[in-house]
């Protein structure tokens, strides 16, 4: 065993005094230790009731022979952090979570990790250090929030974000708004919806380190903590056989990972996060990949904000191994891949049916014919752009509009809601990205506000920034370079013609190269608006969006 360094022998004993002064026996001292990665917190919708599920793994390891050990871990939570400074930590906190937990596992030689993450950047940051760290690895997520109906709708976060937007134009009075406020994040879990959190934990079930029905059980469920138990018992069996994430994410996987991505119209998040796990499993992904797979596979899922439908409808249906099983029946996915389950996915899939056909759509009968992201490329955005595509109304699938020029999301939103922006503008907020926010801020606020306002269908939104999952119409986010960088978004002035195509993948602004040339002449970078801390680090040393803006 790994964990034989630091408790076995007789040069091991000061060790094992420490262990001892715990409480551990010689008999839980002899058997694998199993790191507990647990973001549980007292911030977190998606987090507070960690504990629980902890205790549920626990129980599972004891069950199967091992010894449980839980340490702590981090986590921002996106919609508190949302608009203000707090959200400059949200990405970049992906990078601590991911150095934390490698550096508990393997201080320690554990004999395998079980990550428990929910929301947001924790999923992928831990799903980096299980690569990363490379030994028998399980997540187990908290589970999805349940959505419950307001005013005949069935409502979530987004939904919160929106009535802002409608209160400011008068469409709902403040009654109505606290209405919303009160009722439409009912208890714990991740937010509802196919936002980021439950896009990454729909991901990892595919990707193959999760068990089946970790993206989609609701976290009040009690299947959610009996899955949890097995997760401690299946961590065992992992190690005896000495099953690794390398033996599992394998580059099919991500293509996998992408395909059911573009199936059910996940955040265009899970773009950013896919390259940053991909790097740390030593596979090499580009966005090209991405426009190749959504032309194949259709969108077969509408969630919110997309649709009407929740993460609890989905699991109702069928869940993942029900997409999976779709997928595969028209060869979309490669089901021979190896599953934490010790099992393929075609094992796993076996029994799995869609129970909901307005649900699940048939590969024959999708909402799209291709996928729910695309990649947009153009003279502004050379390195690329992504747009959840299948919360974009058809008719802002292609669009020109005069450019509404802003240098901060704080601008963007003033301007927003003291009613500065017209039907066919296109938004620009930018120096948002990875090195210039610095954090790549999620844009929530301005494209609720215009949600709200009932202008989706008439003004777009770009930014080298990033959408939160909850985001719905035309909002283009992840441009690169990035404006710091002095990429193409820095030399948009107000009134350029922007054009948007995103059937074709085209993002342009119709200005000449010669007119580019000398702005780009002129163009003087500024100075970073943060230089010390964690942050003046992180944007010091940060990389492209197109890379995954990994360290």
């Amino acid at each position: 065993m790994r964990s034989d360094i630091v408790k076995k022998g007789i040069e091991k004993a000061p060790h094992r005094s420490l262990f001892k002064a715990m409480g551990y026996t010689d008999e839980e001292i002899k058997r694998p230790l199993i790191g507990i990665a647990n973001s549980k917190s007292e911030i977190i919708p998606g987090h507070i009731h960690l504990d629980k599920i902890a205790e549920a793994v626990k129980a599972g390891i004891r069950m199967a022979g091992g010894t449980p050990v839980e340490f702590g871990v981090i986590g921002v939570c996106d919609g508190i952090a949302m608009g203000h400074l707090g959200m400059k930590y949200s990405l970049a906190t992906r990078e601590l979570i991911a150095d934390s937990c490698e550096a508990m596992a393997l201080a320690h030689s554990f004999d395998g990790m079980v990550f428990i993450p929910n929301c947001d950047k924790i999923v992928p940051g831990m799903l980096m250090a299980a690569a990363r760290i490379n030994i028998p690895s399980i997540v187990i997520s908290g589970g999805p929030m349940l959505s419950i109906k307001i005013n005949d709708e069935y409502a979530d976060l987004n939904s919160v974000f929106e009535a802002v937007g409608a209160y400011k134009v008068g469409k709902i009075t403040e009654e109505e708004l606290l209405d919303y406020e009160n009722n439409a994040c009912p208890g714990c879990g991740s937010c509802s919806g196919m936002f980021t959190a439950n896009s990454m934990n729909c991901l990892t079930e595919v990707l193959g380190l999760g068990l089946p029905g970790n993206g989609t059980i609701p976290a009040v469920y009690a299947h959610r903590i009996r899955l949890a138990k097995q997760v401690g018992m299946k961590i065992m069996e992992l190690i005896e056989k000495n099953i690794k994430p390398s033996d599992i994410l394998k580059p099919k996987a991500f293509e996998n990972a992408l395909a059911v991505d573009m199936a059910l119209g996940c955040s265009t998040n899970s773009v950013l996060h896919l390259l940053a796990i991909a790097k740390e499993a030593g596979i090499e992904l580009d966005l090209d990949k991405i426009n190749k797979i959504s032309s194949r596979v259709p969108n077969i899922c509408k969630l919110a904000p997309a649709g009407k439908h929740h993460v609890q409808d989905l699991h109702a249906a069928g869940g993942i191994p029900a997409v999976l099983k779709e997928l595969s029946s028209k060869n979309l996915i490669d089901d021979s891949l190896l599953t934490v389950t010790g099992k393929t996915i075609r094992e796993n899939i076996e029994k799995a049916r869609v129970l909901d056909r307005e649900v699940i759509r048939s590969v024959d009968d999708p909402y799209s014919p291709t996928g729910g992201i695309a990649v947009l490329k153009g003279n502004l955005a050379p390195e690329g752009a992504v747009v959840k595509r299948s919360a974009v109304a058809p008719e802002m699938l292609c669009h020109k509009g005069p450019a509404r020029v802003f240098d901060s999301e704080d601008e963007a939103i003033e301007a927003i809601y003291n009613g500065k922006i017209s039907k066919g503008d296109v938004v620009i907020i930018r120096y948002e990205g990875p090195k210039g926010g610095p954090g790549m801020r999620e844009m929530l606020g301005p494209t609720s506000a215009i949600a709200g306002m009932g202008l989706d269908k008439d003004v777009a939104l770009i930014t080298d920034g990033r959408f939160s999952g909850a985001t719905r119409g035309a909002s283009i986010g992840h441009v690169s370079p990035e404006a710091m960088e002095g990429g193409p978004i820095a030399l948009v002035q107000d009134g350029d013609i922007i054009s948007i195509d995103i059937p074709n993948g085209q993002l342009n602004m119709e200005v000449s190269k010669e007119e580019l040339d000398n702005r780009k002449k002129k163009w003087k970078c500024p100075e970073p608006k943060i230089t010390k801390g964690y942050l003046g680090r992180y944007s010091r040393h940060v990389s492209s969006a197109s890379k995954g803006a990994v360290l």
